[in-house]
């Protein structure tokens, strides 16, 4: 398995953060079967610095970059344009028990 970061800025727009509360539960709720799956390393929200929602910082794991794309095709924070910049790289996370 190939493991990923994904970094992603937030719209900017005064819809923003409505669009990102509308469809959270959702996001969340993929997030979690993605672990269960194996595919979700960790991940969080990026805050700006007064403590507001501006993006997501997140690892994943997959067989290939295909196959992450092909589930960033699902992400509800895609489809409901929460995340405007989204940067993907392939990373390899520390393993603490090596």
């Amino acid at each position: 398995m190939k493991q990923f970061t994904l970094m992603a800025r937030d719209y900017t727009d005064e819809g923003a953060l409505q669009r990102r509360m509308g469809c959270r539960e959702e996001h969340l709720k993929a997030l979690r079967e993605l672990y269960h799956q194996g595919h979700f390393i960790s991940g969080g929200v990026i805050l700006d610095d007064d403590g507001r929602m501006i993006g997501s910082n997140a690892h994943f794991q997959f067989e290939d970059r295909a196959a992450m794309d092909a589930w960033l095709e699902t992400e509800p924070y895609v489809r409901d344009r929460v995340w405007e910049h989204i940067e993907i790289r392939e990373i390899k996370l520390l393993d603490p028990n090596a």
